[in-house]
């Protein structure tokens, strides 16, 4: 017998889905989009990208494996997570499985949704929110309750979502003589991304968004994944600049490919509906190398607005877009996408043992 509580979702083009909660029960509002990913709840809620957006799962059945401990390793980065703590504003699936069984899981996904007061409903028609999405593109949305009145629509993309998400000091990982140091500047850094470079035998100096790293000692660069618009971040862009004058190895991630494309002036535009999923496929450029990947983004570099200097290094098999670039003759490179793909597939990882191949050369 059904018992949860009744809650609504709201579209700004008036569209109205009913379902019932499952989560932490308050008003919420946000841009809403969808992802296409069969598993990794736990990676995606906590993932900093998603900050400001109420996620719909376009799999139909989410919770059946419950949500692993929240323990985090001496140096502070999550073992299972990919952040302290939840970023999505709210999660909005098809069936929500009410029991779970799974070996690391230590509660189902509603007690940790409630524990971090973030809402969760469940029975809306996916299939069928997920078209609208496609067609229309993404859109403002609200969970409610009671009434619509409770919260009033808000577009996440108008604040600055990287200064929200990212550190406020400097943190150092992986310590040691002799090591190769990498600055992180963190825009909403995944933790699988630190452990990867961590990994690698490299230190990491992990930096607020807009704190001014050249002024630091270090061997390369490297530029987090991140949410919102990266026009917002004009401070980071402008660092990112000055690094551009100097010949040390820079890497960027999603956010990081935007910002770095940006430093080198190019232009940035809002897709459509973005890409946010395990199996997207991008081609390296000359090349008949194409890869699966696993992305979250709803911006892109225009790739037509690329200096002389610059060249696309990916491109999305799907649409076309840009999925990461190089520079002609420094060792500045990009990826749109998430090699760390914490979670999905790992097929590019190998983009972390390129650039810590340019430290050492």
């Amino acid at each position: 017998m059904q018992t949860d509580r009744t809650a609504t979702l709201i579209l700004d083009d008036g569209s109205v889905f009913h379902g019932y909660s499952f989560g932490y029960e308050k008003p919420v509002a946000g841009e809403v989009v969808f992802g296409t990913a069969m598993t990794g709840y736990p990676e995606s809620l906590t993932d900093p990208s998603y900050a400001g957006q109420l996620i719909v799962l376009t799999y139909p059945l989410v919770g059946n494996y419950g949500v692993p401990t929240r323990t985090f390793r001496e140096d502070g980065i999550a073992t299972f997570m990919e952040s302290e703590k939840i970023h999505a504003e709210a999660i909005i699936i098809s069936d929500y499985s009410h029991e779970f069984n799974h070996w690391n899981a230590v509660e189902s996904l509603g007690e940790w949704l409630k524990s971090e007061e973030v809402p969760g409903i469940y029975g809306i028609d996916t299939r069928a929110l997920t078209k609208l999405l496609r067609e229309k593109g993404s859109m403002k949305g609200k969970i409610y309750f009671e009434n619509p009145d409770e919260i009033d629509f808000c577009d996440p993309n108008a604040v600055n979502q990287v200064a929200r998400v990212s550190c406020k000091k400097v943190h150092t990982y992986g310590a040691g003589a002799g090591k190769k140091r990498v600055v992180l500047v963190d825009c909403g850094v995944k933790h699988n991304i630190i452990r990867c470079l961590v990994d690698r035998n490299v230190e990491v100096v992990r930096v607020p968004w807009d704190y001014d790293f050249t002024t630091l000692e270090y061997d390369g660069l490297f530029i987090s994944n991140g949410p919102g618009d990266p026009d917002t971040c004009d401070a980071a862009v402008q660092n990112i600049r000055k690094a551009l004058q100097g010949e040390k190895p820079i890497c960027g991630i999603c956010m990081g490919n935007q910002l770095l494309a940006k430093a080198g002036g190019a232009s940035i535009f809002k897709l459509k509906y973005g890409h946010r999923s395990h199996n997207q496929p991008v081609r390296m450029v000359g090349s008949d190398k194409c890869f699966i990947t696993s992305q979250n983004h709803g911006y892109a570099v225009d790739n037509e607005t690329l200096g002389s200097d610059w060249e696309p290094l990916f491109i999305n098999m799907n649409d076309g877009t840009n999925e990461g670039i190089k520079h002609k003759t420094k060792p500045f490179f990009s990826a749109q996408f998430h090699p760390e793909a914490s979670s999905g597939p790992t097929d590019t990882e190998f983009i972390f043992d390129k650039f810590v191949e340019l430290l050492h050369d």
